[in-house]
């Protein structure tokens, strides 16, 4: 059987702590180390409900998860840990992403909890537990390079790749971190949980916002913050009134219906100003988005990023969406910070979304990093590329 960590020792003399959530994927990732002799130690972590043990269907980290993942450890003979991370995840994750969409933005909280919380404080408590590396169940490949760092990989299943939620992780974070299953399909997955002998092999994806049951993310922000739901103006791109809105957390960028307006063409929301309270809609025209301008950038390519920007802008693909293949795009530095300029318009681009940055535009592509958008700038005209984009994109590739 082929090793799974690339570390270099006897498997029985490392340590790796399994970030096992209750699910297949953690579940078969502990159940491959454990049968490769690794010294496993399974970590679940209590992000809410107190671990009470209910199970809403389609959700993940619920308490029937928590017991889930106990049963697996105790079917694979390993250690097993359950630790209390609720406040820190409202904190860090819930919290946000109350805050996040009461200022007019679009958060992605699974990219907030791998960064704040999996990747940060869980990682840290692995270390303390003496492992020598974290192994958790995404769908995403890390590799060494030659100069012994390790760089991240769209998965080989590319309808299971997870890149577009993972790439915030740190160089320091990927050199400790092991991903089994990025190599792997989920129907490989599945059949080796039936041959492990797993409970969970046919136990459903989780598909909801963990802590948003059913999607009904609105509710959670009203009590999380009663004056979340202030009504206001619904305006169009000119700023005549059309209509009243029930609160601009009810509303998401390149939504139809629902406004509650009679107009002569169809309008979409195309922007939330959350300062004036107003929904803006417009024409679908009014949709389309060519520049980007990113906040809070982690860089995973070769070197720094102003190295890679040192002779002007880069060229690579770029997802806005985790459904979403890799479109081209350049990257640049301007004196507003880091932009993009996508080569094709996309529809729809809320800020607080992420832009996830790679060499290429499928198969296993390289992960060079990415940023949350922080404003999305339309563009009358179309946008040349710069001639010397594509010499530096080989460069930065070879």
């Amino acid at each position: 059987m082929r090793n799974s960590l690339d570390i270099e020792g006897r498997p029985e003399a490392t340590r790796v702590v399994v970030a096992m959530s209750g699910g297949v994927d953690s579940s078969v990732t502990a159940a491959l180390l454990a049968s490769e002799g690794y010294d496993v130690v399974g970590v679940t972590l209590q992000l809410y409900d107190h671990g009470a043990a209910v199970h809403r269907k389609g959700a993940c980290c619920a308490g029937q998860d928590i017991h889930d993942a106990r049963v697996v450890a105790e079917r694979l003979g390993v250690p097993h840990y359950v630790l209390d991370y609720e406040s820190r995840f409202k904190e860090a994750v819930i919290d946000r992403f109350a805050e996040s969409y009461v200022h007019g933005e679009t958060p992605v909280p699974c990219v907030a909890c791998n960064q704040a919380i999996k990747f940060a404080d869980l990682l840290d408590t692995a270390r303390d537990l003496g492992a020598q590396a974290m192994a958790t169940g995404h769908y995403v490949a890390a590799r060494r390079q030659e100069d012994g760092s390790r760089a991240m990989f769209r998965a080989r299943e590319e309808a299971r790749d997870q890149s577009y939620f993972l790439f915030s992780t740190t160089r320091e974070q990927l050199a400790f971190l092991r991903f089994p299953l990025g190599e792997r399909t989920k129907a490989e997955t599945r059949a080796l949980a039936r041959r492990f002998g797993l409970s969970v092999a046919d136990k459903q994806d989780s598909q909801d916002i963990c802590f948003v049951p059913g999607g009904r993310y609105a509710q959670l922000i009203e009590r999380l913050l009663p004056d979340a739901a202030n009504a206001g103006d619904i305006v169009d791109t000119n700023g005549s009134v059309l209509g009243r809105h029930r609160g601009i957390i009810n509303y998401t960028i390149g939504q139809r219906r629902g406004l509650g307006i009679a107009a002569g063409t169809p309008l979409y929301v195309v922007r939330l100003d959350a300062q004036a309270r107003q929904v803006v809609v417009g024409p679908r025209e009014a949709l389309a988005t060519r520049r980007l301008r990113l906040r809070d950038v982690n860089w995973l390519g070769a070197g720094a990023i102003e190295t890679a920007l040192i002779q002007g802008p880069l060229d690579l693909h770029v997802k806005v969406r985790s459904t979403r293949s890799p479109a081209p795009a350049w990257l640049t530095r301007t004196a507003r910070g880091i932009e993009i300029d996508l080569a094709d318009s996309e529809e729809g681009v809320a800020p607080g979304q992420a832009c996830v940055f790679y060499d290429a535009p499928a198969g296993q592509a390289r992960v060079l990093g990415g940023g949350y958008i922080e404003s999305a700038m339309p563009e009358r005209e179309p946008l040349s590329r710069p001639a010397s984009a594509a010499a530096l994109a080989a460069t930065a590739r070879n």
